[in-house]
């Protein structure tokens, strides 16, 4: 039972359908936002986002989505659901407590960017200029695991692959020519289309993508439940326990070698990154920005959160029946693209069916890094070079100097995933605690304190993301403790925590003692922020 049948051509015909969607999208996209003026079109889509383009573009989805989280599923069990629990609200949270004020904000300041949002809230250029670094530094990070998952997602595909995930610890002179066909589209693929249309490409691509996610979703739930080989969803459960221990459904989760997966630490650690990290998300952020109004932010509530729930849920059930299927997997990044391959095995045209089901990660993969490029080539051009190096920057400049920033950092991932990048999942985490840590407490003070002043929101950025950094610096170099994932990129947890958790802490403290401290803001300017 533990073959599973290679793709054929029917698998990167449909992967290619998809790109193909996604660059017209991006066409479309060019040609509405060139009835605007350059900045406010391109970056922002002229404040015009829906319901359904807010609810179903906020960019939860990525490369850990389908790959790094089934994987912890397939190898720590349930204890996973609880890990991802507060993920699944993250809408609830981010649009609730936040969405409102940065929304009112960013159009009494006229702000384009997150970093201009920010800047205009605190009447400070060097609070943009400092938020405008950080989102370089975590942002291509996290571009740098997209693109690998989106090779990987290409080289699954091609016909007749005769592998189904990476070598991570690959010599350098070990060339994997599929894959490196296969990021060299990928990277072409999503800076094009995102080069052509910017961020409404970026909206209308991740629309079409997470549609295509939930039906990929649902549909290998129903083809794997359905075979005999799997039976209940409480016989796959059982068959896992038997394959490794009780520890597989309860808290602490399993893990091999005396490891503990779960503290209670590290799970009240895991709710504060994935809440208060999708809060902060710059890319978040900017949708907000983008929203129509008020009215469309609450409905987006509902859509976001019921989607998440039947996207997430439905992902650990079919890790569960992966147990019975393939009872050790030694490399389980490997599992969703076996069990998609498994069960479009028997269907007419089978791996035509199984590309459409790999094109869900395909496509939340294209979705993350085409928001994220939208978002740090925004702060890159108007935040830093036309506020600083280039004031008297024309359109026509500022346009180049855009589609020069996106090339730039599309060489630059590729480049980075050559010899290609590990613990992607790892990688998600970091930059996730990081932006959390460096935007959350400053969004929360620029919403809600009037009192706020650029000096504490300076701080608090600052403050968070070194505590984040210099965590992570402390836990490469330390021995290893035996709670967590079993990676060498890992943070030095101070009394059981993931780093998120002193990052805030220590930002919200610097933010308000450093505000406190500082003379008042002027009164006009919070007057109309808030009035």
């Amino acid at each position: 039972m533990d073959s599973t049948p290679s793709p054929g051509f029917g698998a990167i015909t449909a992967l290619l359908v998809v790109i193909a969607c996604s660059v017209w999208l991006g066409t479309i996209a060019q040609k509405v936002i060139s009835r605007g003026s350059f900045l406010s079109s391109y970056f922002l889509g002229n404040r015009g986002l829906g319901v359904w383009t807010m609810a179903l573009t906020a960019t939860v989805q990525s490369g850990g989505t389908f790959m790094g989280f089934p994987s912890l599923v397939y190898s720590h069990g349930w204890t996973v659901a609880l890990w991802i629990g507060s993920y699944m609200i993250v809408p609830l949270t981010g649009f609730a407590v936040l969405g409102k004020r940065l929304a009112q904000i960013s159009r009494r300041t006229g702000a384009i960017t997150v970093p201009d949002l920010f800047g205009g809230r605190f009447n400070d250029r060097r609070v943009a200029l400092v938020a405008s670094l950080l989102i370089l530094f975590f942002l291509t990070f996290m571009m740098i695991a997209q693109f690998k998952a989106g090779g990987l997602i290409m080289k699954i595909s091609w016909p007749d692959s005769a592998t189904l995930a990476l070598v991570e610890d690959a010599s350098a002179s070990d060339i994997d020519y599929k894959y490196q066909i296969g990021l060299i589209i990928f990277a072409m693929t999503v800076v094009g289309y995102t080069l052509i249309g910017g961020f409404l490409a970026s909206v209308w691509t991740d629309l079409f993508q997470s549609v295509l996610m939930f039906f990929g979703v649902v549909g290998l739930l129903v083809l794997t439940f359905s075979d005999p080989a799997v039976g209940s969803l409480e016989q796959a459960t059982r068959a896992a326990v038997a394959q490794t221990n009780e520890n597989y459904i309860s808290f602490a989760g399993y893990a091999k070698d005396g490891r503990q997966f779960l503290t209670p630490a590290l799970s009240i650690s895991f709710f504060f990154v994935w809440i208060f990290g999708g809060m902060a998300s710059p890319a978040s952020i900017s949708r907000v920005m983008a929203s129509k109004d008020t009215g469309t932010l609450r409905r987006s509530i509902v859509v976001l959160g019921t989607y998440n729930g039947r996207i997430y849920v439905p992902r650990i059930c079919i890790c569960m029946a992966a147990r019975v299927i393939y009872p050790d997997v030694a490399n389980s990044d490997e599992i969703i693209p076996r069990m998609a391959l498994w069960a479009t095995r028997d269907l007419p045209i089978g791996s035509f069916w199984a590309g459409l089901i790999l094109a869900a990660p395909f496509g939340a993969v294209m979705a993350t890094v085409s928001s994220y490029l939208v978002v740090i080539s925004s702060g890159v051009v108007h935040d830093i070079y036309q506020r600083f190096l280039r004031p008297e920057a024309t359109e026509l400049e500022l346009k180049r100097a855009t589609y020069l920033i996106m090339v730039l950092l599309g060489l630059v991932c590729w480049l980075a995933n050559v010899q290609p990048v590990q613990y992607l999942q790892a990688l998600v985490v970091f930059c996730t605690s990081g932006g959390a840590a460096s935007f959350l407490v400053p969004a929360i003070m620029s919403a809600y304190w009037r009192r706020a002043t650029h000096q504490g929101a300076l701080a608090a950025m600052i403050g968070g993301a070194a505590t984040v950094l210099g965590l992570f610096l402390l836990g490469i170099s330390s021995s290893d403790p035996m709670i967590g994932q079993a990676t060498r990129f890992r943070p030095y947890f101070l009394f059981g925590c993931e780093p998120v958790v002193w990052g805030i802490a220590v930002s919200a403290v610097l933010g308000v003692l450093v505000t406190l401290l500082s003379p008042p803001p002027e009164q006009h300017h919070v007057d109309r922020m808030f009035a």
